[in-house]
């Protein structure tokens, strides 16, 4: 299964270290960890409300201090889980321009496909978060049982990177029915890039690279499934 996606998996990574792409990942990059950081802050301001508002020991304040502790290693561990979300949010600006530009220098003779608008980039970053952050959050519960949580984790993102940023590829030259339906009549192929995307997802730093490597990884595979339909255009 792995075999068939060596090829889209080995170009999207010479184009995420393309000057286009390069540029658009140091943006994307910066925009990520701006919102990282205030989702940390976010969280962190919420936890001090919290113990301020419920301490746990007035007279002992060592005990507030190691509830502290243990509420910071979990907001760790909980920014981990809304990673994905943050990326998809993230992705929704930048999928449809990196699309375009491997389009352009990896298949130049194909018809290009069908920008969205700014609105509709939009609310797929919107919608794509919110599928992350309840997949993810739900994961989430398994947290305690080990093992059980590393692949719930991966399960989830494995079949929801799989599937948007396939949908997303192929809905440039398709309607969006057209683009489900060709994903669900090749889900092994599918799910075997959106496998690739989820073990990145599992490696720190390189994690903020799936948008962008995501859809390079996506707009090969989708040419590979459907090379003649891909340069047919979008229904009207």
């Amino acid at each position: 299964m792995f075999a068939m996606i060596l090829g889209p998996v080995f170009a999207a990574i010479r184009q995420v270290m393309s000057p286009p792409l390069r540029r658009m990942v140091l943006r994307s990059l910066g925009l990520t960890i701006v919102l990282l950081i205030g989702l940390w802050g976010l969280l962190t301001k919420l936890l001090e409300w919290v113990l301020r508002t419920y301490p746990i020991s007035r007279d002992y304040p060592l005990v507030d201090g190691f509830v502290y502790f243990l509420g910071g290693a979990g907001l760790v561990v909980l920014l981990v889980f809304l990673l994905p979300p943050v990326l998809a949010f993230v992705g929704g600006f930048f999928v449809d321009d990196a699309a375009a530009i491997v389009e352009r220098t990896d298949f130049p003779h194909d018809r290009p496909g069908e920008p969205q608008t700014v609105m509709a980039s939009v609310l797929y970053g919107l919608r794509f978060a919110g599928l992350a952050l309840l997949l993810n959050l739900a994961a989430l519960t398994l947290i305690f049982i080990p093992f059980v949580n590393i692949a719930a984790f991966f399960a989830v993102n494995t079949y929801l990177l799989g599937r948007e940023y396939f949908e997303m590829a192929a809905a440039r030259f398709r309607p969006a029915a057209e683009a489900t339906a060709l994903r669900r009549a090749n889900r092994f192929r599918v799910m075997s890039a959106g496998a690739v995307l989820a073990g990145l997802m599992l490696v720190p730093v390189l994690n903020l690279l799936t948008p962008i490597f995501g859809i390079a990884l996506m707009v090969h595979v989708h040419k590979r499934i459907a090379p003649g339909r891909a340069i047919a255009g979008p229904s009207p």
